[in-house]
C-alpha cells in the first residue's frame, strides 16, 4: 500500500533527542520490511525546513538553513516525492469546505488532498487527532499511528 509520511514523523526521525525518535525509526523500518511504499510530498519538506530552523525554545531543532536542507535531502533520497498536480487544490477545497477547516489545520487538509490526488491510501503521523476528522472525506485516507505499527 502507499503511505504518506507526515512531517511529524520526519521531525522525530531527524531529532535523536526526541523521546519518539525510536518509535519513528521502528515504524519506518517495519513498514519497509512489509514492503510498503513510503512517500513524502514537497509540503512535508517545506514544513520540515520550518521546524528544523525554528529555535529550540520555539519547539524547533534550532538548525541553520544548510543543515536543514541536508536533512531534507536525506528524506528525499529515502522516500519518493509525490507529484504536485492541479487535482490537489479541488481536493483540498472539498475537505476544507466539508469540514470548515481553519487555521493550521488547512495544511493537514492539503496533505490529505495530496493523498487523494495521488491515490495514496494511508498517512503515517504522530498527529492522529489532526487527521482523524478528515480521514473520511472524499476517497478517504487511513491514519496510522507510528506507535501502533
Amino acid at each position: 500500500m502507499a503511505i504518506l509520511v507526515d512531517t511529524s514523523v520526519l521531525g522525530r526521525l531527524a531529532n535523536r533527542a526526541d523521546l519518539s525518535h525510536p518509535v519513528a525509526v521502528a515504524a519506518i523500518a517495519e513498514l519497509h520490511r512489509r514492503g510498503e511504499l513510503l512517500q513524502i510530498t514537497s509540503q512535508n519538506l517545506i514544513e520540515f525546513h520550518n521546524f528544523a530552523t525554528r529555535p529550540i525554545s520555539a519547539n524547533g531543532l534550532g538548525l541553520g538553513s544548510a543543515e536543514a536542507t541536508g536533512l531534507a535531502a536525506s528524506f528525499e533520497a529515502a522516500f519518493p516525492l509525490l507529484a504536485e498536480s492541479p487535482e490537489i487544490y479541488p481536493a483540498w477545497k472539498a475537505i476544507v469546505s466539508a469540514l470548515g477547516v481553519t487555521g493550521k489545520q488547512v495544511h493537514d487538509a492539503r496533505l490529505v488532498a495530496v493523498c487523494h490526488a495521488n491515490k495514496v491510501t494511508h498517512l503515517l503521523t504522530f498527529n492522529v487527532s489532526h487527521f482523524a476528522r478528515m480521514a473520511g472525506v472524499g476517497p478517504g485516507v487511513v491514519v496510522i499511528d507510528p506507535t501502533k505499527v
